[in-house]
């Protein structure tokens, strides 16, 4: 998957440098010139990680940190803050404001994506992690066991894997190929019936409405996502 990251920075030169740079690297970088801009960029789509500069023409990027840390929905998206200002104070604020990293002004673009890169790895969770929660749903990859308020899901082995190649990329929306070919060497069995009904069953399984699903989403004419924010 493409890692996308959103670019704040009214620095049009550095912004088209760092797009550049970013997108080589196999990124898919938006980039908004403002604090206005950036706030509705976020409302309209998710990002994997916010690249924020300090000082914007209509305000201070400490503010929209607090207002991302404060929003259930942004408050674990990675943050890099970028700013001009060397003083300790700036980071420390900065840091205890919620940014998950700090780079003053100028920089080196290698330095910039080997700390993205780091903060993505913490971010995610790793393919060989034992159990991955997402509020009250947590599957248990070691005991191969999916579980909703602590009781066991009744799950086949392959619904559960299923549910693991979603819940291992969420906010992205997987194509019915997609999923397939992350599920390529499972036994025959599997694919006798669609997609669509290991999905239904899945719902019937973790959601508490089947009928108004909240962890597993379908993208019309496109798949399904593993929604982000599940529980408030």
């Amino acid at each position: 998957m493409t890692p996308q990251l959103l670019l704040i920075d009214d620095d049009a030169r550095l912004a088209a440098m760092l797009r550049d740079y970013l997108t080589q690297a196999g990124y898919a970088v938006t980039c908004a010139e403002s604090l206005a801009a950036g706030r509705q960029q976020l409302a309209r789509e998710s990002f994997d990680a916010l690249v924020l500069d300090l000082m914007l023409p209509d305000g201070d990027g400490l503010d929209l940190t607090r207002e991302l840390r404060a929003n259930p929905r942004t408050r674990a998206l990675p943050l890099l803050m970028l700013t001009a200002r060397g003083e300790p104070m700036d980071r420390i604020l900065g840091l205890e404001l919620g940014a998950d990293d700090y780079l003053p002004k100028p920089f080196e673009p290698r330095e910039l994506l080997a700390r993205l890169k780091a903060l993505l790895r913490r971010a995610s969770p790793a393919a060989d992690a034992e159990l991955l929660r997402y509020g009250r749903l947590e599957i248990d990859l070691a005991a191969r066991q999916a579980r909703l308020d602590g009781k066991p899901c009744e799950l086949t082995s392959y619904q559960l894997d299923l549910l693991v190649v979603l819940a291992q990329a969420p906010g992205r929306v997987l194509s019915r190929d997609q999923i397939m070919d992350a599920l390529k060497g499972h036994a025959l069995e599997a694919f006798d019936r669609s997609i669509d009904v290991h999905i239904s069953r899945i719902r019937a399984a973790i959601e508490d409405d089947a009928k108004a699903p909240r962890r597993i989403l379908t993208v019309r004419g496109a798949g399904y996502v593993f929604a982000k924010k599940q529980d408030d």
